[in-house]
């Protein structure tokens, strides 16, 4: 199996980043076409700078032999339960179709839950959306419990 490497994003990652984002879209086929254009907006690079100065998030690229082929956010949220624990929380976790099943996503996961590890986190938590089997499986493979129901408010 082929190593990947990790590192931090650096703008210049943004439009990988947002292709392997929508590729990954719950809704498969019926995804809409990403207009390339759109990879270039404003809004992309405001909310990249705005991730990077905090030192609590981390955007992630995972490399294979020196190309772009996995994507991760790692946040870590303080808390009070727990005595304090923190917890890592994982989104936007895509790898790229054509890498699935190569044990290359569970080095992506196992990664970033070690670097949750370093920084003191006590849990790492994620969501998937529901019709998502495939990702599922996955992270329950990898030991994550369905332990939680998600909601979400679109504002």
């Amino acid at each position: 199996m082929s190593q990947l490497t990790f590192r931090d994003a650096t703008p210049d990652d943004i439009a990988a980043m947002l292709t392997l984002s929508h590729a990954g879209d719950w809704r498969g086929s019926e995804t809409p076409p990403l207009d390339p254009a759109s990879l270039a907006d404003s809004r992309y690079r405001a909310a990249f700078d705005e991730i990077a100065a905090d030192p609590n998030h981390r955007l992630i690229v995972a490399e294979k032999d020196g190309e772009v082929i996995g994507t991760l956010q790692i946040s870590v949220i303080p808390g009070l339960p727990r005595f304090g624990m923190k917890r890592g929380v994982l989104e936007n976790v895509h790898i790229r179709a054509d890498q699935r099943g190569t044990g290359l996503g569970t080095q992506m996961v196992q990664w970033a839950i070690e670097r949750c590890r370093e920084v003191g986190c006590g849990m790492v938590q994620l969501t998937s959306n529901k019709v998502r089997k495939d990702a599922h499986r996955f992270y329950m493979k990898l030991g994550f419990e369905q332990s939680h129901e998600g909601f979400k408010l679109m504002l």
